[in-house]
């Protein structure tokens, strides 16, 4: 039988009274083993319990007298033992033992704790969130949260009932971090804080901003992952990644909504592991270098695409755990792939379990309204200015650099961090403190995020979503730029579709829509666009902005997708369109993979995949992308025609390439283009081809330049220009 306690010490009735509330700020001076009175107590707190006690080693049990006036309380001395148990029983008679949480010291030292509270730690992945450890010779997890202003914070889930007063945590005041080394609790188990506020009132329970997993939507609660040890295979690829993300490099990027690229059975959507079997032997094989993937961080809405996050560090569970999403990385890597993640700093979600009011207060957000939301998307704005908010953003970013081996993260909506009057009407926006529009704090985060990727993750990538002509987007920091390595040319974009959407016999008028881009094209490292952006809220497919009837249609888009290729810049394209799909994207279904029975539309397919063969196999046409003289105007102003001719130009060895379009219905069967020298050219790609559905007329292969001066050019040939086409002639080599 167990050893009756000693006469309990005087019982502190303020404080047990807090603790049975749940307003107990500091609950480690009460709970666990205190000297009292000369004697170490131990003090616990079990709602529901008939009994609680003390199992020593080598020595009886000691029950542990419930305190009269607190239900659920149980406190008395235990000897001099320093180990021990604890053992409840239910008054069902149900028991179990687990180990005192309150008998651990802090897993947290002075110096993550000042850096916290500084906001320069840069890592705080590593001390915030729930993390698996052996702690004073215990397993468990250490869980850690930032809520300054919190009266009281506990980690709740099924391991205790959801009840808040059974896991208080342990208030670091300096940082105003709350902490709790858990015993036995680990992999998969679901979590969740009960935060009460500044105000005494209890908020919805908070998901962990740094918890590694989530529940499946729509539950809402955080779940304990190991991430530690996993074995990458992926070490050849990150020796040659630096050289495959430069700006001379051939980049094209197949971007991917996950969740819609394929459906299995019963229309659940695809898992990593199976990802990275069946996307990664397809971008492989289809010849891009890139894949890009739609934010991939938890969240709770289907229909945001994953631009709503709430959880900044956790991979969505939608298609398997962290270590499987690992599998996807590493899969692309063994297959020579990099993996760009979007990543969402410019906004976030007004969930009642996310980020807003974390604490009771604007923890993350402004808080003023007119600076801290944003009416488009009813989404709450983070605080760049705050050092906690920048810390916390340049953590995420190395986060998925350094623990999924991201090779790049192509930023959203950049354009909306950068200025304070974004999409709001006079009156509707706070200016600056020079009375301008710019968002100071803003461009201060995302210098630092790019100072922190390029400079502890050489050979990675950021990639702005900019709309606007914001000076410098891609300019290193040091130069006065944001330090982005590229920027989205969403000019080039909204140009381009704008002349392609024309019927061809009303094109004349925006003719040089398709030439604007290229008095800009040099000033910033470019990559073309045609996102998932192009395909959704009515905007129909590629395949739909097309004028005519169906051939014309496949035409006119081969004619373009050439025209992209063909042009400076490096490139993307969102899935689908590959295929020349005729319907909208539908992120609740997937690609219409049935339009390969259609020779027409693999016929597209075989061109874009075609379009990344030489692309990649032709210095001129990747080598210069970003600079000036790489490019030169051979027929911009061919208004009546609807034709376009350049020359693109890589290093003294690399030759070049001559490529000439054709948007009007007319075929031109003496059309003279200029050549940089005489001899034999070599026809490389033609949109007419017949393997791309097209009606075969080319130039036999080749063409031959004669001493004939053309275009500012020494020589010149004359060639087949089929209608609604593109051609790429290339040096002999």
């Amino acid at each position: 039988m167990p050893d009756k306690s000693e006469t309990p010490p005087a019982p502190r009735t303020e404080d047990y009274a807090r603790l049975l509330a749940g307003t107990h700020p500091d609950p480690f001076s009460v709970l666990g083993p205190h000297e009292i009175a000369g004697h170490r107590t131990v003090t616990v707190l079990i709602p529901g319990a008939r009994s609680v006690s003390a199992i020593r080693p080598a020595a009886p049990p000691v029950d542990l007298p419930s305190v009269a006036g607190a239900e659920g309380l149980f406190s008395g001395p235990i000897g001099t033992a320093a180990a021990y148990k604890l053992r409840a029983t239910t008054p069902e008679g149900h028991s179990w033992e687990f180990e005192d949480p309150y008998s651990f010291a802090s897993v947290l030292g002075p110096v993550d704790e000042r850096r916290i509270a500084d906001g320069t730690h840069g890592r705080l992945w590593d001390v915030l969130g729930a993390h698996p450890m052996m702690h004073q010779g215990r397993e468990g997890t250490h869980f850690a949260v930032r809520a300054p202003a919190a009266r009281r914070v506990s980690v709740v889930g099924a391991f205790n009932a959801w009840d808040g007063r059974r896991h208080p945590m342990r208030r670091l005041p300096l940082s105003g971090i709350w902490e709790i080394f858990v015993p036995g609790i680990g992999e998969g188990e679901a979590y969740m804080y009960e935060i009460l506020g500044p105000d005494g009132a209890l908020l919805p329970l908070k998901a962990d901003p740094f918890g590694f997993g989530a529940t499946h939507p729509p539950e809402t609660a955080s779940v304990v992952r190991d991430i530690r040890g996993y074995g990458w295979d992926d070490a050849e690829w990150r020796d040659i990644r630096a050289a495959r993300n430069d700006r001379a490099a051939p980049i094209s990027i197949y971007e991917v909504h996950l969740a819609s690229w394929r459906r299995k059975a019963e229309g659940r959507p695809i898992s990593y592991r199976e990802a990275a079997e069946e996307l990664v032997t397809y971008a492989a094989e289809m010849g891009f270098t890139h894949i890009e993937l739609m934010p991939i961080s938890e969240h709770p809405f289907d229909g945001s695409w994953g631009y709503q996050p709430v959880g900044l560090f956790a991979p969505t569970i939608r298609h398997g755990p962290p270590h499987e999403f690992r599998d996807l990385v590493d899969a692309a890597h063994r297959a020579g792939l990099g993996v760009i993640l979007d990543w969402v700093p410019g906004h976030f979600p007004t969930d009642p379990h996310g980020l807003g009011c974390f604490d009771g207060t604007p923890l993350y957000e402004y808080a003023d309204p007119r600076e801290g939301f944003h009416q488009d998307w009813n989404t709450l704005i983070y605080d760049y200015g705050k050092p906690w908010v920048k810390d916390v953003l340049v953590s995420n970013a190395l986060f998925w650099l350094e623990e999924y081996h991201a090779d790049g993260l192509r930023v959203d909506a950049v354009a909306s961090m950068l200025y304070r009057d974004y999409s709001r009407k006079p009156g509707e926006w706070i200016p600056n403190a020079d009375g301008g529009r710019e968002n100071y704090e803003a461009m201060d985060v995302l210098r630092a995020v790019n100072t922190a990727t390029y400079g502890t993750h050489p050979g990675t990538m950021t990639i702005a979503e900019e709309s606007t002509a914001f000076p410098k987007v891609s300019a290193p920091v040091f130069d006065g730029g944001l330090g982005f390595g590229f920027k989205w040319n969403m000019g080039w974009m909204n140009d381009t579709l704008d002349y392609i959407r024309a019927d061809p016999g009303r094109r004349r008028d925006r003719h040089h829509r398709m030439t604007f881009g290229l008095t800009y094209a040099f000033s910033e490292n470019f990559v073309l666009p045609i996102s998932h952006d192009e395909v959704v809220h009515g905007k129909g497919s590629m395949l739909g902005k097309m004028p005519g009837e169906r051939e014309a249609r496949l035409a006119g888009l081969r004619a373009y997708y050439g025209f992209m290729w063909g042009h400076p810049g490096k490139k993307l394209l969102f899935m689908g369109q590959e295929l020349a799909q005729p319907s909208e994207w539908d992120h609740d279904g997937q690609i219409d993979w049935n339009l390969l029975d259609d020779p027409d539309h693999a016929g597209v397919q075989r061109l874009v995949r075609d379009l990344n063969a030489l692309y990649r196999a032709t210095p001129a046409l990747h080598r210069k992308d970003c600079e000036a003289d790489g490019f030169q105007w051979l027929e911009a102003d061919d208004v009546e025609g609807a034709t376009y001719a350049w020359i693109r130009r890589g290093g003294a060895e690399d030759g070049n390439a001559v490529i000439v379009c054709n948007f009007s219905t007319s075929e031109y069967r003496d059309y003279r283009i200029g050549l940089p020298y005489a001899g034999t050219w070599t026809e490389a790609l033609n949109t007419d081809a017949t393997t791309y559905g097209g009606a075969g007329r080319d130039n036999g292969g080749t063409i031959h330049g004669d001493r004939v001066s053309h275009q500012g050019q020494l020589a010149s040939a004359s060639i087949r220009l089929p209608p609604l086409s593109t051609v790429f002639f290339t040096t002999v080599t």
